[in-house]
């Protein structure tokens, strides 16, 4: 009998599936803990997996995070879950891509609430524009919650968490008292998220993983924008970080051997585990791991000046430096 050959891996290691609970089925409400509950958005997709999750936290007093899309259907599901469950005073964003916030505006028009994100963007008017720290309290029953306010009994606070790398203006939401994260796109369960500059920045995501990581007291679980709820969090998050640095390494050698390349040409090699449909999107990833080695010093964008480059543009791989 001959030996077994040992399997040949042609990508990065996998991200292990921790996913633990209902798996997210559009239109359909999941209550995931007695203050937390999961309506998910008839967009499935490539980008979104079984599409976008809106989050309705709390009992009588309620925030909603990430309305999703502008779509009708999704809002008066989203209205009639809170109309089950109470008054919803205010709406907090993740981060302002097309799968996330643009259904905040009829929401609060129709419920009166606020608005809360990182700020101002294309189609995206927060009424209040917070960074890491905050936070807000939603009051227990026969109170009244604040922003910054003591929590009083049986109330539930949300902290904010800046998160750039996906999208410079992302804010993952955590729930104090249980250790929830609700992450957005920065974590997502079944896949790994798209970093596309100039906004992506993979610098940043590494450093918000880390962030994330090393929580204190730590994270138990993370509620994401696509997918089920995840638990082992820093087995996840330990190895997302490895996942991108395997690629990494990947994009540096491809590189060192052409000594000059563009997306284009590298893409083939570089994501070769990948399918012919998720290609297309990969190809920003690369880009912005291609900005990361211009970054660290070991590639150059050529004919343009740093920072002007684009992913068309042809790199340089620089002379004496380590792939690692």
């Amino acid at each position: 009998m001959s030996p077994t050959a040992p399997e040949v891996r042609i990508g990065p290691a996998p991200i292990p599936d921790t996913g633990v609970g209902p798996a997210p089925v559009p239109g359909e409400p999941v209550l995931l803990a007695p203050d937390l509950l999961r309506l998910t958005a008839p967009n499935p997709g490539l980008m979104t997996g079984p599409g976008t999750n809106s989050y309705l936290i709390g009992r009588s007093e309620l925030a909603l995070i990430d309305p999703g899309p502008d779509d009708e259907g999704h809002r008066e599901a989203l209205l009639a879950a809170v109309a089950a469950r109470g008054t919803l005073r205010w709406i907090l964003v993740t981060h302002t891509h097309p799968d996330h916030a643009p259904g905040a505006a009829a929401v609060a028009d129709a419920t009166g609430a606020q608005v809360v994100g990182f700020g101002p963007a294309e189609g995206f008017a927060p009424d209040l524009s917070v960074r890491g720290g905050w936070t807000l309290t939603l009051p227990g029953e026969g109170s009244e919650g604040s922003e910054g306010s003591e929590g009083s009994e049986g109330s539930l606070t949300l902290e904010a968490v800046h998160t750039p790398g996906h999208a410079s203006d992302h804010l993952c939401w955590l729930l104090v008292e249980s250790r929830t994260l609700l992450t957005g796109d920065h974590v997502m369960h079944g896949s790994t998220v798209v970093i596309k500059p100039p906004d992506g920045n993979l610098a940043e995501y590494l450093a918000s993983l880390a962030l994330v990581r090393d929580l204190e007291p730590p994270v138990a679980r993370l509620a994401p924008g696509h997918g089920r709820v995840m638990e082992r969090v820093t087995e996840v998050v330990d190895a997302l970080i490895a996942h991108r640095l395997g690629r990494h390494v990947r994009v540096a050698d491809a590189l060192r051997a052409t000594g000059e390349a563009t997306v284009d040409e590298l893409l083939p090699q570089v994501y070769a585990d990948v399918t012919e449909e998720q290609l297309p999107v990969a190809r920003f990833s690369l880009w912005a791991h291609l900005r990361h080695l211009g970054g660290e010093g070991r590639a150059q964008p050529l004919g343009v000046a740093s920072g002007e480059d684009s992913v068309e543009t042809r790199w340089h791989w620089v002379e004496g430096s380590s792939a690692v």
